[in-house]
């Protein structure tokens, strides 16, 4: 069973890791991933081993409490996640007066050392009372941050530690040392009084609040565009029975239901537009800039916006079933996925907290026994455990994986997990479907050929009166044409199909026949005239169909399926990124090799039965040799990786067997459950766009972990000391306090930056 979890009680990446190994280690839990930037458990259980109860419990010991996450919407297709946008506003409201809290009770501290550092004027009863205000200063900066070592001292009691671990034993070792010297200055007042860390203490809660405070604030951001698609529903919708209008919640519209939808409105569910012709903006779920033109029998797409003309539709889907709560949920997970590159980030943060106590206690012991005074390797020790950030390396993947997430949907691509951001940059082949994908999965009319004295208009027309009776696709391909012409077509009398072959009938008292070389031969008709025109037209990987009156042939009907509006654009800009393309389809070689050619594309395969895609997928991985394409096809076998790309039913295990599988938002259901990456404006030039904005995202992945591993391999010996013997300096627990905050949100901040990304 799969769910997804909220989290509470997590204060840093360590957190993540620790609730993860806890689960792992249970019999049944088969996957556990927790995403810290989100604070959410992805869960794969068997409830026949273990219960979620059970679950539950477990990471109530170890001190975090798992609640089921709500759905992005109701069954009726409501926001159902704003009591968790409000719970995050709650959360970061907190966060700010926690540190506006250390910040009242920490400043006034600043300025008494400092002015006796610096010659300040401190008032003279201050001055006289010096131990107790700062003691008084120091405690209620500790008391405002109280959470903070109330998690750190359970994490510790529970062996467990984290980022609030490190910060309770650095803050609590220099607050109660330097009360411990109060103490025994009150007791004897003529002793001579060494130096109090008091402030170090007020300084490090202030930074660390103020570094928690700005990481909520910030890391919400990195969600901004699944909360827009959220707020994309509109919340009623009027609806029209027996002929009455009525405005109605769109919790009550129900699937079959007939909704109008005024010029400016946005369209509340989806459905098939029944009556009336309009412009829609679609570019909130597609990413499409223009206005889409809609007429009787066009889909409409929820949370649309209608522009200027008046719509009646007929609801098709509802709720959790419609294309704004798919996308949504898709988006969801992706956020919630962990992407390859973030699980040595996951395993260094599980070792890091206990591995920097130890660090710590090995700093204070070094310096202790070369003889440096007990303050010296104190400053130090305080400094190793505050300085170090697991929270960075936490932060460093999933805040990044969110922002591309977050671009690719505002673009009309769903990447629906971490996975396919990280494969999609290192495809070295991308293999497209034929039928439905690159070409429109529907047979038109490209060419009529006179061989009289009749014109195309009339070949047509003629074709089309005999095939208005026919239920064949070619048929209804050229009665198509002849509609979209505006041509009146005739009646007929004693239609005959022959199937395989054509069809024939009296149209105005003469006898028409419509069909194959085979219908031709059989009626006894000589086709040798028209003979190499017609092998022309096939060798394009055209149907050609001959048209005979009274036994003449008066002309030639071609149809194909013709070619996507971007399939071209999309093939020259993979190969312009160095990408191999190759095409499958299960058409006869002659039509395959002809739209391969039109395309420019080197490698197709033909005649594949459904079944066998997977396998050919599988063996071109393998650097496997297929019908006449070379055996490595310009790259060797362990740098091919595969690109899938497809619409159907049958395209769904090969979408699967692919290194990443790319599915058209207008194929079915199944392709668009098993592929990685969905494709919703159906624009086979986002092939290139999705590898593009995986390969930025990873970049920024990348740098994330660079700066978040480079800040403690620096930081942490900095802090012990290693500098002091040539320069004489140590750092101070505040400066280090202040870095450890800054390097979360810095690398929050480089996350965000990728709001600037240019296609």
């Amino acid at each position: 069973m799969k769910t997804q979890l909220n989290i509470s009680g997590m204060h840093c990446a360590s957190c993540a890791a620790n609730i993860e190994h806890c689960l792992k280690k249970k019999p049944g839990v088969a996957l556990a991933n927790v995403n810290f930037a989100i604070e959410k458990l992805n869960l794969e259980y068997d409830p026949e081993k273990i219960s979620l109860e059970e679950i539950k419990r477990e990471a109530d010991k170890i001190g975090y409490k798992l609640a089921e996450a709500m759905p992005a919407t109701d069954h009726a297709g409501h926001d159902m996640s704003s009591h968790e946008h409000d719970h995050a506003a709650e959360s970061i409201k907190i966060l700010r007066n926690r540190f506006l809290g250390t910040l009242i009770f920490g400043l006034p501290l600043l300025y008494i050392v400092m002015g006796k550092m610096v010659g300040l004027t401190v008032p003279q009863f201050i001055k006289n009372n010096l131990l107790i205000v700062e003691l008084i200063l120091a405690s209620g900066a500790i008391l405002t941050a109280f959470n903070i070592w109330l998690f750190g001292l359970k994490g510790l009691i529970r062996l467990r530690p984290g980022m609030d671990s490190l910060i309770f034993i650095g803050t609590a070792a220099a607050y109660f040392y330097s009360l411990t010297v109060s103490i025994i200055y009150w007791l004897k007042p003529g002793e001579t009084m060494p130096g109090l860390y008091y402030e170090s203490a007020a300084f490090i809660l202030i930074f660390i609040a103020l570094g928690k405070y700005l990481e909520a604030a910030t890391k919400g951001k990195t969600g901004e565009a699944i909360k827009k698609l959220m707020g994309l529903q509109p919340k009623t919708a009027t609806v029209i029975k027996n002929g009455v209008e009525m405005k109605i919640s769109i919790s009550e519209v129900k699937v079959g239901d007939i909704i109008l939808i005024k010029p400016g409105e946005k369209i509340p569910v989806d459905g098939v537009v029944i009556e009336g012709y309009s412009s829609v903006d679609e570019k909130m779920i597609s990413g499409e800039s223009l206005p889409i033109e809609k007429n009787a029998g066009n889909d409409v797409i929820g949370a649309t916006i209608n522009k200027n003309g008046r719509l009646i539709i007929k609801t098709l889907k509802v709720g959790n079933d419609t294309m704004i709560a798919q996308i949504i949920k898709i988006v969801n997970e992706a956020f919630a996925a962990k992407a390859p590159i973030q699980l040595l980030a996951d395993k260094i943060s599980f070792y890091f907290v206990p591995a920097v106590i130890g660090l710590a206690i090995l700093t204070f012991s070094v310096w202790t026994i070369l003889g440096y005074p007990f303050t010296f390797a104190l400053t130090a020790f305080v400094s190793v455990l505050i300085i170090a950030c697991p929270c960075a390396l936490g932060l460093a993947t999933p805040t990044a994986v969110m922002m591309g997430t977050g671009l690719a949907a505002a673009r009309g691509i769903l990447i629906k997990n971490g996975k396919a951001l990280e494969v999609a940059k290192k495809i070295t082949m991308v293999i497209f479907d034929k039928t439905g994908t690159l070409t429109k999965g529907e047979p038109e009319v490209t060419d009529i050929i006179q061989s009289a004295d009749k014109t195309k208009d009339e070949i047509l027309r003629l074709a089309a009166s005999v095939e208005k009776n026919s239920e064949h696709p070619l048929a209804d391909a050229i009665v198509k044409e002849a509609g979209r012409k505006k041509l009146k077509l005739a009646p007929v009398k004693n239609f005959i199909a022959m199937p395989g072959e054509g069809v024939r009938a009296v149209v105005n008292g003469q006898n028409i026949i419509l069909g194959t070389r085979k219908l031709m031969v059989k009626n006894q008709i000589d086709t040798l005239a028209i003979e190499n025109k017609m092998s022309e037209l096939e060798k394009q990987g055209k149907t050609t169909m001959i048209l005979v009156i009274d036994k003449s042939i008066i002309g030639l009907i071609s149809l194909a399926d013709t070619l996507k509006d971007n399939s071209r654009e999309a093939v020259n800009k993979l190969k312009a990124m160095g990408k191999q393309v190759a095409m499958i389809s299960g058409d006869n070689k002659r039509v395959a090799d002809a739209i391969a050619k039109e395309l420019s594309i080197e490698f197709a395969i033909a005649e594949v039965m459904p079944q066998d895609k997977a396998s050919i997928v599988k063996k071109l991985q393998r650097g496997g040799e297929i019908g006449n394409w070379p055996l490595e096809i310009g790259h060797s076998r362990q740098e091919r990786v595969v690109a899938m790309v497809g619409d159907g039913i049958n395209d769904a295990p090969a979408l699967a067997q692919a290194d990443l599988g790319i599915a058209l938002g207008s194929g079915t259901d199944v392709a668009m459950e098993t592929g990685e990456i969905v494709l919703i404006k159906d624009d086979l030039r986002d092939v290139a766009a999705a590898i593009n904005l995986s390969s930025f995202t990873l970049k920024k992945i990348k740098q994330n972990l660079f700066w978040a591993f480079f800040y403690n391999i620096i930081g942490i010996p900095v802090a012990a000391g290693i500098l002091y013997p040539l320069t004489g300096w140590l750092l101070n627990p505040g400066v280090a306090a202040a870095a450890m905050a800054f390097s979360s949100v810095s690398v929050v901040l480089n996350a965000l930056s990728m709001k600037n990304y240019k296609a």
